[in-house]
């Protein structure tokens, strides 16, 4: 196991990176009971699994959306007393009459807001099986302010700026993203924390299926863009404690997103929020008093 620190108020995150079975749900469902098992994640812990992660990233429809996925993760988080966030194909009733959908369980069996990804990957036949997801979600993991997202959704960096603006310091990005752009998976998660002064967990797949190879890397990610555990390209879970206050005190330390304009962006998105429903303070008008805290070392 790759981990990094401890803390008395921290929340413990873990990303399970392996390699899913094609259309194997119950076979891959068991493969993380068995990880969890061997790496006893703490009460309250957070552990984040990657996109379709029972059924790997499929055009097969039916495939990913056979079974309960949900039902499985609240009955999972419970079990283990974890917030549990899972990727899986979901039936709606727009067309093409699919998502490629994400939820997080948590620890009393409750199920979380799903969200629905956004960018299906156009490059691919993705958008003609899966319609695009309509709203970002804001769910509550600890003390921590939780946006998730999915694979293609990170080269969308007005995503994730979008859920900063709805008050999100812990962004999480499952992918089933291909080796031979794994620079690009890398680099952007990186930015993707840096630029939103948030935490970003960002979960991989690895393995192969009949068209891609995966190249895995899932890392936990610090607002300033320290790589606080990370993984190479083979199953591995990594893990790394991240405190609830950082990302306060560092878009308080250096307040760059009290400059940013609103003017230059479309307006917020429909948003479900399982959280008090509140702009962050970073992008409130008091920026005179926070830019007199920052220091002057600027980049």
């Amino acid at each position: 196991m790759l981990q990094h620190g401890q803390g008395a108020s921290s929340l413990k995150v873990f990303g399970f990176q392996f390699a899913p079975t094609r259309h194997r749900k119950p076979e891959n469902q068991a493969t993380i009971e068995a990880m969890l098992a061997k790496a006893e994640p703490p009460p309250g812990s957070f552990v984040v699994l990657p996109e379709m992660f029972d059924s790997s990233w499929t055009f097969d429809v039916d495939a990913a959306t056979e079974g309960d996925s949900p039902g499985w993760a609240a009955r999972i988080a419970a079990k283990f007393q974890i917030h549990l966030q899972i990727g899986f194909g979901r039936r709606v009733a727009r067309a093409p009459g699919a998502t490629n959908a994400t939820v997080i369980a948590h620890p009393d069996g409750r199920l979380g807001p799903v969200y629905e990804k956004m960018h299906p990957f156009g490059f691919t036949e993705e958008p003609r099986h899966y319609a695009a997801g309509e709203r970002l979600v804001l769910d509550r993991v600890g003390s921590f302010k939780t946006a998730p997202s999915i694979c293609y959704d990170l080269r969308f960096p007005e995503l994730y700026r979008h859920a900063a603006l709805a008050g999100a310091d812990l962004l999480t990005v499952i992918a089933s993203w291909p080796a031979p752009r794994i620079a690009h998976w890398r680099a952007m998660l990186i930015a993707r924390a840096i630029e939103n002064q948030a935490f970003v967990i960002g979960v991989n797949r690895v393995g192969c299926d009949p068209e891609h190879e995966y190249g895995g890397e899932s890392m936990v990610i610090s607002p300033q863009g320290e790589i606080l555990a990370g993984a190479g390209a083979d199953t591995a879970v990594v893990s790394a404690e991240i405190e609830p206050s950082s990302a306060s005190i560092w878009r308080t330390t250096f307040p760059a997103l009290a400059d940013h304009r609103c003017d230059l962006l479309a307006p917020i998105p429909e948003t479900e929020f399982s959280v008090e429903r509140e702009l962050s303070e970073e992008f409130s008008d008091e920026r005179e008093s926070k830019k007199g805290k920052a220091s002057t070392e600027d980049d």
